[in-house]
């Protein structure tokens, strides 16, 4: 059974503080998810901001238009700095979800660190050698040009 690591960074143009309401509001969630995976929450009357231990559940169409549950805690939020989701119930044996902000010059570097294990042991290391890791390279590409359309591209 593999772990794996996907980091992604992204420069954005704005505020810590802009930066901060977008990516901490759960409901901002489906707009930068991919329309294929036909994301939607579940989880009723949301707050406007993520707190420790908030849990947030989703439907999630991953492979051929299955849905699946996908249910998240916020484990760790630290204003203007982070905040980590963790799957409870999901298709992943482990899903671990850092977002960070820090500023730098013209702007915000948010990353993106995300440990995760497939399902199936060896089957799921197949898997995510096959589909599972280029899914969500995909995912995240679609998603930094999301931002690139809220908040412009930032200009070296």
């Amino acid at each position: 059974m593999g772990f794996y690591t996907l980091e992604q960074t992204q420069k954005i143009p704005s505020s810590m503080e802009k930066v901060w309401d977008f990516i901490s509001s759960p409901k901002n969630l489906k707009e930068i998810t991919p329309p294929h995976m036909g994301f939607d929450i579940i989880t009723k009357n949301l707050p406007e901001k993520m707190y420790p231990g908030m849990i947030v559940g989703y439907k999630v169409s991953p492979l051929l238009g299955i849905k699946l549950t996908w249910v998240t805690e916020i484990s760790q939020v630290k204003y203007l700095e982070f905040f980590v989701d963790e799957q409870r119930i999901g298709p992943y044996t482990l899903w671990h979800h850092q977002h960070q902000i820090k500023q730098i010059e013209g702007g915000v570097l948010m990353t993106d660190i995300v440990n995760y294990v497939p399902p199936f042991g060896f089957i799921g290391d197949i898997a995510n050698a096959i589909l599972i890791k280029g899914q969500l390279k995909d995912i995240f590409e679609f998603r930094t040009k999301k931002v690139i359309e809220i908040f412009g591209e930032f200009k070296e």
